[in-house]
């Protein structure tokens, strides 16, 4: 279990990376908006709900005391989540560069989740 979190943790860094990317293109690029854009970035976004329940299922099976920060990040790019989609309405217009650099946020809070050794010595 903790093999499949620590290789569903690059799941999480790259979907976010490509969602907020495309994001950030659509801004400028007409083509790349419409409906695959935001079923991508759901999905991209639901990695990391995943991610959290494998981390709680690793934690609770192997019995193990777990890095305070480790746990911290990503409990903070779940609550980006949720204020990404509070805040859609109130900046619609300015709704891809919400997405685009929301996603590219929760990537770089999973890449700094990944730099702490979850498990301390």
């Amino acid at each position: 279990m903790r093999d499949l979190h620590a290789t569903f943790a690059w799941v999480v860094v790259i979907s976010n990376g490509i969602a907020g990317v495309w994001a950030l293109g659509a801004h400028w690029l007409e083509p790349l908006r419409g409906r695959p854009l935001w079923i991508f970035t759901a999905v991209a976004q639901c990695t990391i709900a995943g991610q959290i329940i494998l981390g709680v299922v690793v934690m609770t099976t192997d019995d193990l005391e777990v890095e305070q920060f480790h746990m911290f990040y990503g409990f903070i790019a779940l609550v980006g989540v949720g204020l990404l989609y509070s805040y859609r309405h109130q900046l619609a217009e300015h709704r891809y560069l919400l997405y685009g650099g929301g996603g590219l946020f929760l990537m770089g809070l999973a890449i700094r989740a990944m730099t702490i050794d979850p498990v301390p010595a």
